[in-house]
């Protein structure tokens, strides 16, 4: 892992992200790329106004840069900062792969009825867009997980996903249980078709991230969102991990909408990765 991506809006939530990002770029001497998102508005401004209101903000982000990364956290850290214009915050994407960023670092609050909604739209955009994985943080609790879930379909399409998730997983050493939803109706499967189904996903696999079926939980639910977190719950887990398709209307595939509104409930810090 050579850099991390922590978007910022110099709040005390942007904060919780960029301290979880240090971290692991200390475990892995990373650096950390932050990210300040700038709206300029279209309005019929000559050239010359225009690039007057693009200085104007930009030396204004800078002096919130310096007082935000005045912090004795970032000492040991390698920090570079940037200041990206957007219109629907989806443009976060292409700034990871301009800076070959490997990990998205935000933050975003338990839906409880307190909640900073630019902060929480923004980070669903991320994750319905984004190409690398995306850890959502939640609340100012340290970020330390050693247990972790991670739901898949074991579809063959989900093969490369499933290795950077074990990947992933792996370099933050956190131990993971595999788990498997099983829902009610069209999607249902009986244990013995899933099994199949696991089987053959783990066949596909290069040694080293081949399984047993029998390490698969298997997990019966009314909706993938309440089995994670049934699951993760009795596994006292401390982190999830999820694959999503970044778009909706795919029959038992943790899909863009599962993911943000898993993103959105839960109590515990999320990885999303998507196909």
């Amino acid at each position: 892992m050579k850099n991390i991506i922590v978007p910022v809006d110099f709040s005390i939530h942007s904060e919780n992200a960029l301290k979880a990002a240090v971290r692991i770029a200390k475990q892995h001497q990373a650096t950390v790329t932050i990210v300040h998102m700038i709206s300029f508005q279209e309005v019929n401004l000559s050239k010359e106004k225009k690039s007057e209101e693009g200085r104007y903000f930009i030396e204004l982000t800078q002096k919130r840069f310096d007082k935000f990364l005045d912090k004795d956290y970032l000492k040991e850290v390698t920090v570079q900062t940037v200041v990206q214009n957007y219109k629907v915050f989806s443009e976060l994407n292409q700034v990871a792969k301009e800076h070959r960023g490997d990990l998205i670092v935000m933050c975003s609050h338990k839906s409880n009825g307190i909640q900073n909604v630019f902060i929480d739209s923004n980070t669903k955009k991320v994750v319905r867009t984004s190409n690398i994985p995306v850890l959502v943080i939640k609340g100012e609790k340290k970020f330390t997980p050693h247990k972790g879930v991670f739901a898949c379909d074991f579809k063959l399409e989900s093969k490369e996903i499933f290795i950077k998730a074990i990947q992933l997983f792996k370099k933050l050493k956190i131990e993971v249980s595999l788990l498997y939803v099983n829902l009610p109706k069209r999607s249902f499967q009986s244990t013995n078709q899933i099994y199949d189904q696991i089987t053959k996903f783990s066949d596909t696999l290069a040694d080293a991230y081949k399984f047993s079926p029998a390490e698969v939980t298997i997990f019966s639910d009314f909706s993938v969102e309440s089995g994670v977190f049934h699951f993760a719950e009795k596994q006292q887990a401390d982190i999830i991990g999820i694959h999503t398709h970044g778009r909706k209307g795919i029959s038992h595939v943790l899909s863009g909408s599962i993911g943000e509104a898993m993103v959105n409930h839960s109590s515990l810090p999320i990885i999303t990765f998507k196909i």
